[in-house]
């Protein structure tokens, strides 16, 4: 090993600057003193310098590293809608902003050299003179004097960045002959390896200036409200003033102030005389001249954001950020380099169509409603979300918030969500499950069944209530079940009867189309199709039925929670022709001036094309428009597509009681999707309410929804939806032969052997056959091949003849009986008639 004294002196070799002969005798022989003696004397003012001290300050000296590695200083993240110049929200930990050398004007680096090291420009990394003159005074018990130099102090904030863990950070500052030595050795490897206009540069860039403003262009910032290269000389001194205590200096304060201006005039401006950096007259003027500070801190996080509006498309980035592995292997991590990476990052925020979505949300649901009016827009084929908002003030102070609409809430004393929250109510969260979108969720019983090879024209007869399902439940007195333990929806109104196929069955939103479906395709199916298009089970009681899905038949009605961007973004998934992709805050994130893969779209193909297209057509009719191909008859909101004069798909959904409602809208290039409910109380109804609401739909979601899709397709290509194959509109059925009267036993090894699945309703029917005995098929001539056919079992009751004189589809006969609207449909003993019956959750 090489002698510590070598060590030493083999870092002023010839660099960068060249040195005299005198200057490098010099430094050899201080040097070896510094190792120890003045080193420690400087560490310890009153301290006896013994031999002992000596031989530790060399040793300590000598194994320190060779190579000084410094960290990236924290940079401030700056977030930008999507024009890439709009400047959404600014996140940082320490406000910082590093600048160029050129950028700091002559006279912010004349004023911290001369506030605090007038020897800068002579040094080569520490002042032996300093350092003699500080262990002479401290000795003498002259004020203390630490004889850091510029570049020692560049090299204890970098340690200190450089730190892996607190421990360093204090080991980085603590006062010991171990870290003058670090500070000295390392000192002088950076004045070999940097020039002093870049350890100027890197040290006002570093340096805390209080306030929460780390470096010169966050300092002018706070204090100024301007770019470091407008500053004059006398704000130039007072900054550079402050850096020794920026507490103790801070102008903002009355003590403070006194202390800044007496050390910015008694102290810097004169050693800036000193070294002829101003002339005695520009010293006095610049004492003279009166400056105000305005000491404001900069605003960071979504709180701040420059429309409050955007606040919750900010807090969305936010949680999408937090889960992205890429930025980090832990939460702590991700977050950490979000407030110190010095990111550019462009959202994908829509500035107009945020605006519109927020006149709308506002012109239909005011701030101070109780029900939350959330809308969403996904743009087709990249998942990018391009607008979130809703009827609410992005605030954490809810004090001026209303009382809970949930009245133990309420006795409890938790205020409302309304007009201030920041709850991720239209996005969701682990806290946030959603809320239920109704009969928006036959979509995936329709593409599960597409996908099993039934075609759009497949037909089921649909009576107004179908008592007869294979889905259990738990008894229950209320409702058209009357304590039965099957699941048995009814249709919205008494006249959705009758035979329907996928087009006039989603296009009129019959749940007693659907729920035969989902029974044919599977609960479970449709359960996995949702998935596939982003549906999020949050709430612990919906995941644990989508992991038991087989029973789960209101599943298709929509009782599951979800949020309008993942119903926005499942709808966007089928205009994209089943390209799913994941939803997706941003268009690009930059970093030291290189783009980062982690803000492209992440696709992938999930549903068959055709699949896709087939939905789409029948998704055309719900909402008034309709192609070559579709088939339909009658729409939910026909006047939807007139509204927004392009081709479009979309559904609505209401549950029961109107305790939530639900509207998406997409053409090929958007799609909009809204919810509107009470977050705080799920169990009360907006219709009529005390809020001014009479349909949630028609006076608020719906036209919501609608008018943000409007205005954006205005001016905008109309482009069509591409048509099914013949394949899904007419598909390849199969005869079902007739098992009447058979035992259930032969219907299904006869069935079997036509390569049917068989299922057996447990619910008896009325039948003339034999108790017992297979009382008809469901469907009943024909389905797809190896599809599956229900077998409805006789209870040996002959069932009612149905009346001679009766219209069965007089939509006017509120008061016939439900069963005699529909003749194949069995009498249930004990059911009394329920005209007028309520819908069932998720019911449209």
């Amino acid at each position: 090993m090489a002698p510590p004294l070598n060590r030493l002196t083999g870092l002023f070799r010839a660099g960068r600057r060249d040195h005299s002969p005198l200057t490098s005798a010099f430094s050899l022989i201080i040097c070896g003193l510094l190792a120890g003696v003045v080193v420690a004397a400087a560490a310890f003012p009153v301290a006896a310098i013994s031999g002992l001290a000596t031989k530790s300050g060399i040793e300590a000296f000598d194994k320190l590293p060779t190579e000084l590695t410094v960290q990236r200083t924290p940079q401030n993240t700056y977030i930008y809608t999507s024009d890439n110049k709009t400047q959404l929200a600014m996140i940082y930990d320490e406000n910082r902003k590093d600048v160029t050398y050129e950028e700091i004007p002559k006279v912010m680096r004349d004023a911290i050299v001369a506030a605090e090291d007038r020897m800068f420009y002579q040094h080569h990394g520490v002042d032996y003179r300093g350092i003699l003159r500080a262990f002479l005074n401290n000795k003498s018990g002259a004020t203390t004097q630490g004889a850091s130099t510029l570049t020692m102090q560049y090299v204890r904030m970098a340690i200190s960045y450089s730190a892996t863990h607190p421990a360093d950070v204090v080991a980085a500052t603590e006062d010991t002959t171990a870290r003058k030595a670090r500070e000295a050795r390392y000192a002088m490897q950076i004045e070999e390896e940097l020039s002093k206009e870049e350890i100027l540069t890197r040290y006002l860039n570093m340096a805390p200036f209080g306030a929460g403003a780390y470096g010169i262009w966050a300092a002018s910032e706070v204090y100024f409200s301007k770019q470091p290269k407008d500053l004059t000389v006398e704000e130039a001194a007072l900054l550079a003033g402050m850096v020794k205590a920026p507490s103790a200096y801070d102008p903002t304060t009355e003590e403070g102030k006194k202390l800044s201006l007496d050390r910015r005039n008694n102290y810097v401006i004169p050693g800036m005389v000193e070294l002829g950096m101003i002339t005695a007259e520009q010293a006095e003027k610049a004492k003279a001249t009166e400056i105000k500070v305005s000491g404001k801190r900069t605003p960071g996080g979504c709180v701040n954001t420059p429309k409050n509006d955007w606040g919750y498309f900010c807090d969305y980035f936010y949680r999408w950020w937090m889960e992205q592995e890429t930025f980090g292997a832990t939460p702590f991590d991700r977050e950490r380099r979000l407030k110190s990476g010095g990111y550019r990052i462009v959202t994908s925020l829509d500035a107009g169509m945020q605006k519109s979505a927020r006149t709308h949300v506002s012109k239909y649901a005011a701030d101070g409603n109780k029900n939350a009016l959330m809308v969403s827009a996904v743009q087709p084929g990249t998942g990018q979300v391009r607008a979130l908002a809703v009827n609410r003030v992005y605030k954490n102070d809810d004090k001026g918030n209303e009382p809970n609409s949930d009245p133990e809430k309420r006795r409890a004393g938790v205020r409302g969500s309304y007009p201030n929250t920041t709850n991720p109510i239209i996005t969701g969260s682990p806290d946030v499950g959603g809320f239920q979108a109704g009969s928006t969720f036959k979509l995936f019983t329709m593409i599960a069944a597409l996908e099993k090879g039934y075609p759009l024209t497949y037909d089921i007869a649909s009576p107004r209530s179908y008592y007869v399902s294979n889905f259990p439940i738990e008894p229950n007195t209320s409702g058209p079940c009357r304590g039965r333990p099957i699941y048995c929806p009814t249709n919205f109104s008494a006249n959705l009867t009758g035979t329907f196929n996928m087009w006039s069955g989603f296009g009129r939103s019959v749940n007693t189309y659907f729920v035969p479906l989902e029974e044919r395709v599977g609960a479970d199916k449709a359960v996995e199709v949702a998935e596939r298009l982003g549906i999020k089970f949050r709430d612990p009681d919906d995941q644990e039925l989508a992991d038991n899905a087989s029973t789960w038949g209101a599943f298709t009605l929509g009782v599951s929670g979800t949020t309008s961007l993942d119903l926005a973004n499942a709808y966007a998934t089928i205009a994209a022709e089943g390209r799913y992709c994941e939803p997706i805050p941003v268009l690009e994130i930059w970093q030291d001036k290189q783009k980062l893969a982690a803000g492209d779209p992440r696709c992938s193909q999930v549903i068959d094309k055709d699949v896709a297209r087939a939905a789409a057509d029948a998704a055309r009719c719900p909402v008034g428009d309709s192609s070559d191909t579709s088939r339909c008859a009658g729409a939910t909101d026909p006047g939807a597509w007139d509204r927004v004069g392009k081709p479009v798909i979309g559904k609505s959904g209401t549950t029961d009681g109107n305790r939530t409602a639900a509207f998406v809208l997409s053409t090929v290039q958007m799609t909009v999707a809204g919810i509107v409910a009470d977050p705080d109380n799920h169990n009360t109804s907006m219709l009529g309410g005390g809020d001014g609401w009479w349909n949630p739909h028609t006076e608020a979601v719906n036209p919501a929804v609608t008018n943000t899709l409007a205005d954006f397709m205005k001016g905008k290509e109309a482009k069509e939806f591409a048509p099914p194959s013949e394949k899904m509109i007419t598909g390849k059925l199969a005869a079902i032969p007739s098992v009447e009267c058979n035992s259930v036993e032969d219907a299904t090894t006869r069935l079997k052997a036509r390569g049917f699945q068989i299922s057996v309703s447990p619910e008896r029917v009325d039948s003339s056959c034999a108790a017992g005995r297979v009382a008809r098929t469901e469907p009943g001539d024909s389905t797809i091949e190896g599809g599956t056919v229900v077998l409805r079992i006789s209870n040996g009751n002959t069932p009612p003849q149905p009346p001679t004189n009766g219209n069965d589809n007089d939509d006017d006969d509120d008061e016939q009986d439900d069963d005699d609207q529909n003749p194949g449909l069995p009498d249930i003993p004990g059911l009394p008639d329920i005209p007028g019956l309520p819908d069932l959750p998720g019911g449209d």
